[in-house]
């Protein structure tokens, strides 16, 4: 799975945000702000990793528990997935 094409994220006066660039923007035109947690999250989506790649980087540079990781990085591809941010 991966970003579809047209979401992006970006630094905006401080805060990270996921905005619709493009043809995308016609029919999502919020903003969606992400910690720290949902950029390594964004970032791996972006890059095509898979859901285990992901949560092994989250571990890496976040002091949690695999499980702790794996619940975290489900919870935010569900909501991207269920927003229509994803390509599967």
């Amino acid at each position: 799975m991966k970003v579809k094409h047209g979401f992006v994220m970006r630094d905006v006066a401080g805060q990270t945000v996921i905005i619709a660039t493009g043809e995308v923007s016609r029919t999502f035109q919020g903003m969606i702000r992400v910690n720290d947690t949902g950029k390594v999250i964004w970032s791996g989506l972006n890059d095509g990793l898979t859901v285990d790649q992901i949560v092994d980087k989250v571990i890496a540079e976040f002091d949690v528990d695999r499980a702790t990781a794996t619940s975290d990085v489900e919870t935010f591809i569900g909501k991207m997935r269920d927003n229509g941010f994803l390509d599967e």
